[in-house]
């Protein structure tokens, strides 16, 4: 920024935000899991790459507004990517709600109701914490689909009495309705372990 005094230049004025204090921890744990990392921004080219550098990342898209934000996040998609994107703003919302997934930071009220998932912390960490615990969560669900499949691919054939011809064995309703029971704890005792996530 310039400062002008009686039309003549007497100052100028370099201004900067810091970048967040986990900033360059969150993209290295994103590159981790295995996800690429782009920063949008309005902000001027320089800037926007001093900031880049700051926190690690390479691929930057500066200079643009919430529209140019939207058009980017489409560009991703049409390459077949799943684009999860951050932000705290109101210039965010719109990609926010373009995205597969939108996480929004303590900011506005209109990025949190414009995003999938709202954090409660100003901590880029708990972006990573977040895809994390979904992933974790996506595994358990597969476990739980599968034994069910499993128990219902055994146990129905079982109860109506496919083993009787060749075993005589018939299964009692007394336990049948025990073993169903066991199905419905063994499926919540194992989602209930995602309680004790801890990824701090």
């Amino acid at each position: 920024m310039y400062a002008a005094v009686d039309g003549r230049l007497a100052g100028l004025f370099a201004v900067a935000d810091p970048i967040r204090p986990a900033a360059a921890a969150a993209v290295k744990e994103l590159r981790a899991l295995g996800l690429d990392v782009v920063m949008l921004t309005g902000d001027n080219e320089r800037t926007a790459r001093a900031v880049a550098r700051a926190a690690g990342i390479e691929r930057v898209v500066a200079g643009v507004l919430p529209a140019g934000k939207v058009a980017e996040v489409a560009r991703l998609q049409a390459e077949g990517r799943v684009v999860a994107m951050v932000g705290d703003g109101t210039n965010d919302a719109p990609a926010l709600q373009r995205a597969d997934l939108g996480i929004s930071m303590p900011g506005t009220d209109i990025a949190a109701e414009a995003s999938d998932v709202a954090l409660m912390r100003a901590d880029l960490m708990g972006v990573v914490h977040a895809i994390r615990l979904s992933r974790r969560t996506m595994r358990t669900m597969k476990q739980n689909l599968f034994w069910a499949f499993v128990y219902n691919v055994i146990g129905i054939p079982v109860a109506a009495g496919a083993l009787y011809p060749a075993f005589q064995l018939l299964l009692s309703p007394v336990l049948a309705s025990a073993a169903m029971a066991f199905s419905s704890v063994s499926v919540v005792a194992n989602s209930l372990r995602l309680r004790r996530a801890r990824f701090t």
